[in-house]
């Protein structure tokens, strides 16, 4: 089943987060890491992730650098000290978000 555009841009922000919480990783690892643990559900396209990673970046919630390994060189990402506070935030938000979703869907109708 295909997720609908919408949920995904709602999400795709703590999903990011979540996974620099992990460890510090390049782009293409990242999509790779979502696509891996979603079971291949959730799909991060290049235009999508980096304008996001641009705006956490400008908004210093992740910090870029260059490593390089194996003889190429990668652009990394790495959540900072906000970034981690943004995340505790957003955790919380969803999982208020999520339990008030399940108790009227699991309401069967009966508003």
């Amino acid at each position: 089943m295909k997720i609908s555009k919408e949920l995904m841009k709602g999400s795709t922000v703590i999903l990011i987060l979540t996974l620099l919480n992990r460890k510090d990783m390049y782009g293409y690892e990242m999509t790779k890491e979502m696509e891996t643990h979603t079971d291949g559900v959730f799909t991060l396209k290049e235009g999508t992730l980096y304008p996001i990673l641009h705006t956490l970046e400008s908004d210093q919630l992740v910090e870029a650098y260059w490593h390089e390994k194996d003889g190429r060189k990668r652009k990394y990402y790495r959540i900072t000290k906000s970034g981690q506070d943004e995340l505790s935030l957003k955790t919380k938000e969803w999982t208020l978000f999520r339990s008030t979703v399940d108790r009227v869907i699991e309401e069967g109708g009966r508003i």
